[in-house]
């Protein structure tokens, strides 16, 4: 008798925990905007996401990868006004993660497309990163 009510409570509190997780994902999501995506190939070093003009402007910007790991080694986002800002930064992300947010300089800024240039981590036999760009 015991044991089932624990049961019960432990199956409770895992659908109040799942629940939990899917409320912060979307609180999450719901300030970053999709602005693009592009699929490493695995035979160049550097792709490019071209963002149009009417997507807005942004603070920053989050890169996302699903499929398999990317080593990015350097970002460049390049802005409606011909300005481009070049961010460094080291950082091996697995699949199914996300880069820190990385803050643009100056005020909210229009985005004409995003470079990154990367290393190609291990990939399973087949398995190809994806990477997606989010603004906020």
């Amino acid at each position: 008798m015991a044991t089932s009510r624990i049961t019960r409570i432990i199956w409770a509190f895992l659908l109040l925990m799942s629940v939990g997780q899917a409320a912060f994902a979307h609180e999450r999501d719901r300030h970053w905007v999709f602005l693009g995506q592009t699929t490493v190939d695995g035979f160049r070093d550097r792709d490019t996401i071209v963002i149009g003009r009417s997507e807005g402007r942004f603070q920053s910007i989050q890169l996302r990868v699903a499929g398999a790991p990317v080593e990015f080694q350097r970002v460049v986002v390049r802005y409606a006004n011909g300005t481009s800002e070049e961010v460094e930064f080291r950082d091996y992300i697995p699949a199914g993660g996300e880069t820190r947010a990385i803050d643009l300089r100056g005020d909210a800024r229009v985005i004409s497309s995003v470079d990154f240039l990367y290393s190609r981590a291990w990939w399973r036999h087949g398995a190809r990163p994806r990477v997606a760009l989010y603004g906020r």
